[in-house]
């Protein structure tokens, strides 16, 4: 359905989920592919499970929030495959509470992973996508970005920086061949989601395939073209004016 043979992607926060599964359609689109998670030996699990040739799977624990560490990632990509055509920012964290019990250290863990990590891993795919006049960023944003819901200020925030992140990279972007974009996902059933007994975890969900499906739409979409920013979730769940 999709053909990116020759092609390189990263792709951040690809243990499982939503990184997991966009990461196993590119290697089925013929595409090479590096993982990254903060873990060792999740990383390191995830290759083993993914379904490719070896030599076009690259794993690489890495936390995106970390100067040294996006920049460890970004030379072994370089080393491995020479050249970035595909990142996915999908790395990110959750924590949530009332906005007055909220502590400094979650706020951190949250804004860094989600946004900071964008920042550094775009900065550095622009490095290297700049000299060669193309490439493609997709960023993994969140509904939250358009309608927050109760208690996750610190979510909200990130993903609306994220968002904000988007067009400011993709305004720089446009005069270099470089192509950035958001996906806002709703509800995802998720491992972390899957009999958590959250309250907000029996919503209507959609399964990883259904966003995998609109990322790879969004990453292969004709080089001249971009698909700013798409919004998928469950038909049924709450979105406009939910609380």
């Amino acid at each position: 359905m999709w053909d990116l043979s020759k092609k390189t992607a990263i792709v951040t926060g690809a243990s499982r989920g939503i990184g997991f599964g966009i990461a196993q359609a590119l290697l089925d689109a013929g595409c090479s592919v590096a993982i990254c998670a903060r873990n060792r030996s999740a990383v390191d699990d995830a290759k083993n499970r993914l379904k490719g040739p070896a030599e076009r799977i690259l794993a690489v624990p890495a936390d995106v929030s970390i100067e040294s560490d996006v920049e460890n990632l970004f030379q072994q990509v370089q080393s491995q495959f020479s050249g970035l055509d595909l990142l996915i920012n999908n790395a990110g964290a959750f924590d949530g509470g009332p906005v007055e019990d909220l502590s400094l250290q979650a706020w951190n863990n949250v804004v860094t992973s989600c946004l900071t990590g964008t920042f550094l891993c775009t900065r550095a795919a622009f490095r290297i996508m700049k000299p060669q006049q193309r490439g493609r960023i997709l960023n993994i944003g969140s509904i939250s970005a358009q309608r927050p819901r109760e208690n996750s200020t610190a979510y909200t925030a990130a993903k609306f920086g994220v968002q904000g992140f988007t067009h400011a990279a993709a305004l720089e972007g446009r005069r270099h061949g470089i192509v950035v974009s958001c996906l806002h996902p709703g509800n995802v059933l998720v491992e972390r989601r899957q009999a958590s007994g959250v309250k907000a975890d029996d919503e209507p969900m959609m399964p990883v395939s259904s966003i995998v499906t609109a990322a790879m739409t969004m990453l292969t979409m004709p080089d001249n073209v971009n698909f700013l920013e798409a919004i998928v979730l469950p038909n049924e769940q709450l979105y406009v004016g939910r609380g």
